[in-house]
Order: C-alpha cells, then structure tokens, then sequence
C-alpha cells in the first residue's frame, strides 16, 4: 500500500478541501485533528510527507514537528496563519522542509509536497558517497545517510540536499539565490533567509564548534561555501 500523507489539521473544512486536491493528484491521505492522532498515525503508516497547522488545541504544533523528525527522514510542510519572517525562520530551524501561510491555495500545496518529494528523492538518488577530510564526514546519497566521525547524524531531506550541494563543489561560493534555486527549489520569494536557518542546525550538526565553523563558511555579503577536503573513494 502506498505510503500516505498526513495532514495534522483540526479545521475539518480546510482538511477535507486539502485532501480532496490530494487525492486528485493520485496521493493516498490520512488525517489527524490533534497532535497525539498525528503522531500515532506517523509512527503507524511513516508518510511520505506531513502538511503540519501549527495551531494545534492539544500541543504546539512546532513541538510536534520536531516529535516527527525523530521518526526520520519526513519532510514536513509547516501550514499555518503566522506569517512574519521571523516565524518563518523558526519553522525552518525546527526542521521544516517548507511554509506556508494561511489562507493556502490549495493547488499550491499539492505543488508544494510534489516539490518536497522530489527533493527528498533526489537527495536519495544513486551517486557515490562523498567522503571528506580522511572520512571525517561521509554524504551517502543513496542511502541519504550522513556520518561525522563514523557516527550516525541525524539530517532531514532538505538539510541533506543543502550539504549536498555545498560539498559537491568545494570551494566555490553559493550566493543565497543560488541555493535556494539548486537545494531548496522554492519557486517563491522571500525564502533567502531560510537558507541561513538551514546553515544554522547544519553546522550544529557537522562542526566541531557551530560558533567557529571549518567546514561550511560564510562568504559575507555573498553566500556560503563548504571548505571540506574531499577524499579520493
């Protein structure tokens, strides 16, 4: 059977309408009005992806998304009325894969998830791991697997494709532009910033000191580069 998305909604008239376009574009949909459903049906079914409102009556639903990235590798599109930049960025620190703000079209959340999923797969595509500074830090693509230090790190499928950009080509500096275009692929302006949030919990992850990084710097008034000394596999 194929794996569902999940849509943690409890505006029954905004989920019915949500997953009437779903369905219609071929997409098997569960739904869950509280977050206590949500994560009992996500540890059930793993959906392909979850389309999160944050205004939950039960729990915040920024607390249940990062409940949701301990399951795995689920791209979650947070769909809520907290629209200011600010908001934004925290939503993206807490792991979102995407936002959008209330009142949603909902043809473009169907393009929205099409989009995640596209990213997620990609990111899990067949190329040869790469491997930098004598295996210090390892990108499995096909497995969408990262290892610092032969140790497993956790790194969700927007967060993957990002490094993965980064570290194909050593050196070279990536304007803001340029990675939301080629990692991130939002189609939308005002998503510059996410890129920084991303950077953020990347280096939390990678970095022997975030508040020094080595490997993921910051060209300022320009981008990032990563730094990494790419092994010979």
């Amino acid at each position: 059977m194929q794996r569902p998305i999940l849509i943690v909604e409890d505006d029954l008239k905004i989920a019915r309408i949500i997953k009437a376009y779903l369905e219609g574009a071929d997409f098997r949909v569960v739904h869950a009005d509280t977050a206590a459903a949500a994560l009992e049906k996500a540890r059930q079914e793993l959906p392909l992806a979850v389309i999160l409102d944050l205004g939950l009556p039960d729990r915040s639903g920024e607390e249940l998304c990062q409940d949701l990235k301990e399951l795995g590798d689920l791209p979650v599109i947070m769909l809520t009325a907290k629209s200011s930049e600010e908001e934004r960025i925290t939503g993206f620190a807490l792991g979102a894969d995407d936002y959008v703000v209330k009142p949603a079209s909902p043809r473009e959340l169907v393009y929205r998830v099409k989009a995640v999923l596209k990213r997620s797969d990609t990111a899990s595509g067949n190329e040869r791991p790469l491997s930098f500074n004598r295996g210090a830090l390892v990108l499995d693509a096909k497995r969408h697997t990262l290892t610092r230090h032969g140790q497993a790190v956790a790194i969700t499928p927007t967060e993957f494709k990002l490094l993965a950009t980064l570290a194909a080509a050593p050196g070279r500096t990536f304007t803001r532009d340029e990675l939301v275009s080629k990692a991130l692929g939002y189609q939308f302006e005002g998503y510059e910033r996410s890129v920084d949030a991303h950077i953020k919990n990347l280096r939390q992850k990678v970095e022997t000191d975030s508040r020094k990084p080595e490997l993921i710097k910051t060209v300022y008034g320009v981008g990032y580069l990563f730094s990494g000394e790419r092994d010979v596999l």
